[in-house]
C-alpha cells in the first residue's frame, strides 16, 4: 500500500492498563501496526479482551497509547478529531427525550455545524439509511435495528471521511444484522468512506470487509491480515458462495487457538483475584 493512499497509519502501538505489579495490571496491545487505505473497510476480529476496541479508541483519539502512535490523514492523533472521525458504538446512545432528527442535529451542533445546514444534512442522512419517514419518532418507538440506523445516520450527517464502528450490530438478531450489513456495503460503495469495524462475527467480517485483521489473544497483536477481494456492494448470494465459505473457514482456523488462550487467560485471571 502506497503511503499516500493510507487514511490511517498505526505504528508500533502498545497499550497497558494500570501499572506493573498492580493486581489489575493488564497488557492489552503488543506491537500493533497496520494501515487502512482511503475508502477501505477493515474489520478487526479476535477473541474477547484482545484489544480490538482499545485500538479503535486509540485510532479515534479517545485513548492515548502507552507506546507507539497513530496518524489519521497525515496528522498525528493527540485527541479526538471530530472533523475527520465519527463513531458508531454497539449502544446507539440516542437521547430518548429527543426525536430521531433532533438526535442527529445534536451531533452536528457538537461538531460546530451551522444551524442553517443541519436540517438538510439530517434529512440526507436519514434518506441514506431508510429512515426518512421516522424523523419525528422517538427512539422508544423504533426497533433495535432502526435505532442503529439512526445512530449511523447521526454519524453520516457529520460528513467525516472516516467511520469507526465498534460492534454496531452486535446486539441485533441475525436477520437484522444481515440486512444492515447489506446496507452498509451499499453505503461504502456510494460514499467511499474509510471504515474500521470491530466484530466478533466471522460471517459479518467476511461479508463486509475489504480486509480482515485477525488478532491474537491478549496482549493483542495482529496475527494475520486476510484480503476478501470482493467488490462493494456485496450481494446476498455472496454468503452462499464457495469463496465466502473458504474465507470464513480460514478465519475460524486462525482464531480457534487464540480463543482457547483467551478463555484460559480469563479463567486464570478470575482465579487470581479475591471474590
Amino acid at each position: 500500500m502506497a503511503a499516500s493512499e493510507a487514511a490511517i497509519k498505526v505504528r508500533g502501538v502498545f497499550h497497558r492498563f494500570g501499572e506493573e505489579g498492580d493486581q489489575r495490571f493488564v497488557r492489552a496491545l503488543a506491537d500493533t501496526s497496520l494501515e487502512v487505505a482511503e475508502g477501505e473497510l477493515l474489520c478487526l476480529i479476535g477473541p474477547s479482551g484482545c484489544g480490538k476496541s482499545t485500538l479503535l479508541n486509540i485510532i479515534g483519539g479517545l485513548m492515548e497509547p502507552s507506546a507507539g502512535g497513530v496518524e489519521v490523514r497525515g496528522q498525528s492523533v493527540r485527541g479526538p478529531l471530530p472533523r475527520d472521525i465519527a463513531f458508531v458504538f454497539q449502544e446507539n446512545s440516542l437521547f430518548p427525550w429527543n426525536t430521531v432528527v433532533e438526535n442527529i442535529e445534536l451531533g452536528m451542533t457538537f461538531q460546530g455545524v451551522a444551524k442553517s445546514e443541519r436540517a438538510a444534512r439530517a434529512a440526507e442522512a436519514l434518506e441514506a439509511v431508510g429512515l426518512k419517514e421516522f424523523a419525528h419518532h422517538y427512539p422508544a418507538q423504533l426497533s433495535g435495528g432502526m435505532r442503529q440506523r439512526a445512530a449511523l445516520a447521526r454519524a453520516l450527517s457529520l460528513k467525516t471521511p472516516i467511520l469507526l464502528m465498534d460492534e454496531p450490530f452486535g446486539a441485533l438478531d441475525e436477520q437484522t444484522r444481515m440486512i444492515l450489513g447489506e446496507d452498509l456495503s451499499v453505503l461504502l460503495a456510494r460514499t467511499r468512506k474509510t471504515i474500521v469495524f470491530v466484530t466478533h462475527s466471522l460471517g459479518e467480517a467476511v461479508f463486509l470487509a475489504d480486509r480482515v485483521a485477525v488478532f491474537s489473544a491478549r496482549p493483542g497483536s495482529i496475527k494475520q491480515v486476510i484480503a476478501v477481494d470482493e467488490p462493494h456492494p456485496r450481494r446476498p448470494e455472496f454468503v452462499t458462495s464457495a469463496k465466502f465459505t473458504s474465507l470464513r473457514n480460514q478465519l475460524y482456523g486462525l482464531l480457534h487457538d487464540e480463543i482457547r488462550k483467551a478463555v484460559h487467560q480469563s479463567t486464570a485471571l478470575g482465579a487470581s483475584r479475591p471474590v
